[in-house]
C-alpha cells in the first residue's frame, strides 16, 4: 500500500467532515478517486459491513437463482429446495471458473469447465476423475457461503461470518419505513447491472442530497418538493447502520410522475404526515430508498472500483397495484419522469467525478440542506479511522 494517506494527520483531518453541519467540510477528493484508497476502503467497509445484493422476490420459487457481484466478488443467490434463501461464492473451488451466470431455475450448479457439481447449499456432490488426487475431500470443498439477513424484503450479505446482526442496528429507520410495508410490496423486474463511471460515494451522496433537488431539477420535476422543506433527525444512535431525511411537499400525495400526484394506489397505512412528505432512507454502502406516497424507489449500489460502480434500480408499489388494467400505462409515466430526472443526476455525477480528479478540487463547505451528507460522513469516518487504527496495531 502506498503510504501517502496512511498517517495520523490524514485521518485526523477527516474529523472536520463530521462536525456539526455549519462547521463541516467535505471529504478529501482522493476518497473518491484513488485506487489505493479504494483498496483501503474495501478493508474498512466492504469486508465486514452488510451489503444489499437484491430482493427476496427476485427468487420466489425453489431453485430460482440470480448472480451478482460486489467489489468484484462473484455471488450467486438461490432459493433452496428447503425454502431457505442462500448466498454463496459462485467461484468453482477447482480452477476458479464461475459456476453460474445470469438468472434462472436449477437443481444444481455445474461448473461448465470440468463439470464439478454443487447442490443448492453449495456442497460439492460430484467431481469427475478426482479419485487419484491425494488428500482431496468433497465434503470440505464446497462453495463458500455468506452470512445472510433479510430486512424488509431486501437481501443483505456479509463477507464476515462473525458480523453482528443487521436489523438491531436499523431501529432508527423503522418509524420511517413501517407504514410502507415494503416486505410485501410488489413491482416489475428491476433494471440490473447498470454501469456508471463514477464513485459509488458520488452517487450515494447525490441520492441523499436535498440541496440540489429543486435547483438541478427545477421546474415541473421537483418544485413541488422544495429543498427548504428538508428535515434531518437531530441525532441518531451511534451504532446505527442507516440514516434518513424527510422532505415536505407542497401538496398531499405528491409523487414523481408528470401529474406530480399519485398514479398508483396509496400505501394504505400511511398517515396524514407521511402523505404530505417524501422520505429518503439510506443504508450505506449499498442501499438507498426514495419513499413516496405510492412508490418506493430502491437503488442497490455495487462498488467495483475507485471510480466506478454498478446499480440495480427498481420500484415497489402497494400490494395489488399491478392488478390494475392500466398499470402498464401508469408505469410508463412513472418511468418517463424517472428517466428525465436520472439523466440530469447522471450528467452532474459524471462531471463531479471529473472535478474530483482536479488539483483544484476543494474540501468544500456544506449548506444546512446537505445534512444527509454529514450523516453519511458520520457513518464513513469512524469506519475509516477504525481500519487505520487496526493497521497501526498490526504494523502495516
Amino acid at each position: 500500500m502506498s503510504p501517502f494517506f496512511l498517517n495520523d494527520e490524514f485521518f485526523d483531518s477527516l474529523e472536520s467532515s463530521i462536525q456539526e453541519i455549519e462547521h463541516a467540510n467535505t471529504l478529501p477528493p482522493l476518497c473518491y478517486t484513488d485506487a489505493t484508497f479504494f483498496d483501503f476502503e474495501k478493508r474498512a467497509l466492504f469486508d465486514h459491513e452488510w451489503l444489499c445484493v437484491g430482493r427476496e422476490d427476485w427468487v420466489p420459487n425453489p431453485g430460482d437463482f440470480y448472480t451478482t457481484s460486489v467489489v468484484n466478488e462473484p455471488i450467486v443467490v438461490v432459493h433452496d429446495r428447503d425454502g431457505t434463501i442462500r448466498a454463496m461464492s459462485s467461484v468453482c473451488q477447482h480452477r476458479a471458473m464461475l459456476v453460474a451466470e445470469g438468472a434462472g431455475n436449477t437443481r444444481t450448479f455445474t461448473c461448465p469447465y470440468h463439470h464439478w457439481v454443487y447442490n443448492l447449499k453449495g456442497d460439492l456432490i460430484n467431481a469427475p476423475a478426482m479419485e487419484k488426487t491425494c488428500n482431496f475431500h468433497k465434503e470440505t470443498t464446497g462453495l463458500p457461503n455468506f452470512k445472510l439477513e433479510i430486512w424488509h424484503g431486501f437481501i443483505f450479505i456479509n463477507f464476515n461470518n462473525s458480523a453482528e446482526p443487521l436489523a438491531p442496528r436499523l431501529t432508527a429507520l423503522e418509524p420511517i419505513l413501517a407504514n410502507y410495508e415494503i416486505a410485501d410490496a410488489e413491482g416489475p423486474a428491476p433494471d440490473r447491472d447498470i454501469q456508471y463511471s463514477f464513485s459509488w460515494k458520488v452517487m450515494f451522496e447525490n441520492n441523499n442530497d436535498g440541496y440540489h433537488a429543486n435547483r438541478l431539477h427545477q421546474g415541473e420535476y421537483h418544485d413541488y418538493i422544495p429543498s427548504e422543506l428538508a428535515k434531518f433527525p437531530e441525532s441518531l444512535p451511534k451504532e446505527t447502520a442507516g440514516f434518513y431525511r424527510t422532505n415536505g411537499t407542497l401538496h398531499k400525495d405528491a409523487s414523481f410522475n408528470p401529474t406530480q400526484k399519485a398514479l398508483m394506489p396509496i400505501f394504505p397505512k400511511l398517515n396524514e404526515e407521511e402523505r404530505n412528505r417524501m422520505a429518503f432512507a439510506n443504508l450505506p454502502p449499498s442501499l438507498s430508498l426514495v419513499l413516496t406516497c405510492d412508490a418506493v424507489i430502491y437503488l442497490i449500489l455495487r462498488a467495483d472500483g475507485p471510480e466506478s460502480h454498478q446499480l440495480d434500480l427498481g420500484v415497489l408499489f402497494a400490494k395489488g397495484a399491478m392488478d390494475d388494467p392500466d398499470f402498464d400505462k401508469k408505469m410508463e409515466m412513472v418511468v418517463e419522469r424517472a428517466l428525465d430526472i436520472n439523466a440530469q443526476d447522471i450528467h452532474v455525477d459524471e462531471l463531479v467525478q471529473k472535478g474530483l480528479r482536479s488539483r483544484y478540487a476543494p474540501r468544500g463547505r456544506y449548506s444546512w440542506q446537505e445534512g444527509a451528507q454529514r450523516q453519511f460522513n458520520t457513518w464513513l469516518v469512524p469506519r475509516y479511522r477504525a481500519q487505520w487504527e487496526k493497521m497501526k496495531r498490526k504494523g502495516q
